[in-house]
């Protein structure tokens, strides 16, 4: 049964393109992936657009996702690696590191935003994801803070700090202290929840800085190794194959920090325990 909490939690999923959906969300097959979107929306109400991690939104993709959904519908959008990547990447792992010139870019976040222009009114956030960052591209979470301040505060002289609101996913767990939430707090960043390998359980960051968590934020379930579960998976993602025990924790987690007028997305992979769609009934029952 719903209650007022639960009306502030919104359910989703990190993109939709599944096939072995089919039966849990979607009736057929269909051509191509934003051609789901159609029922996808019928059953959820917000979706986790991860491609654009990758490559520049193509406009005809954003229209169609306008199209396809209703006023209702939100997206969290991945900002671009060519934005959060602190250096070029190589498959030589022994090469110098080469830093990359986009690093936190004002031009290049304009020309993602731009192309977001279709749905832009129903983005609940534009995500920025860094990876694990070492000493080697970043000398320490002071160091972080100062390159995002001054990030915001050049989105602010350009006119376009407000146009999206903003999300960060740090998955360095030496960084996710005190003085980095109260820093996002400060600066009205939404904190990006990663139940991740390698991260802090997000309900044990919560209990010691939900304080400092604003007025909206993003929950990702992703799971543990991803290898293992595609094994036994085979990338048939309609069942759970890893139930995971501390479920009630995160569902404890959500209930609080939906309380009052925060605006909650969580968003399931289907790595998390082998089918975000069943994932999401679990959680919706314990809630």
């Amino acid at each position: 049964m719903e209650n007022d909490t639960n009306a502030n939690i919104e359910f989703g999923t990190c993109s939709w393109n599944y096939d072995s959906w089919i039966g849990l969300v979607y009736t057929k097959k269909a051509a191509y992936s934003a051609a789901y979107l159609s029922e996808y929306s019928a059953h959820y109400r917000t979706v986790e657009v991860d491609s654009w991690f990758y490559k520049l939104p193509e406009a005809d993709d954003v229209a169609e996702y306008r199209a396809r959904t209703d006023d209702g519908f939100s997206f969290s959008c991945k900002l671009g690696e060519s934005i959060s990547l602190t250096h070029e990447r190589s498959r030589d792992k022994t090469a110098p590191l080469t830093p990359n010139p986009d690093f936190l870019s004002v031009d290049v976040y304009r020309r993602y935003i731009d192309a977001l222009a279709p749905i832009r009114d129903r983005i609940f956030l534009a995500e920025l994801e860094f990876e694990y960052l070492n000493k080697q591209k970043m000398e320490s979470l002071s160091a972080f803070m100062k390159a995002l301040e001054s990030f915001v505060r050049a989105l602010e002289t350009a006119g376009i700090r407000s146009t999206v609101p903003l999300g960060i996913e740090c998955r360095n767990s030496n960084y996710l202290k005190r003085e980095y939430f109260q820093f996002l707090k400060d600066h009205g960043i939404a904190h990006v929840f990663s139940e991740k390998l390698y991260l802090p359980h997000i309900y044990e960051l919560y209990s010691q800085h939900g304080d400092l968590i604003g007025d909206r934020a993003a929950v990702r379930l992703l799971g543990g190794d991803r290898k293992e579960i595609e094994a036994k998976t085979k990338n048939v993602w309609n069942n759970i194959v890893d139930p995971k025990p501390d479920l009630i924790e995160i569902a404890l987690m959500l209930r609080d920090l939906a309380q009052g007028s925060r605006l909650v997305k969580v968003y399931l992979n289907n790595h998390y325990e082998g089918s975000a769609p069943k994932s999401i009934e679990r959680l919706r029952a314990l809630l």
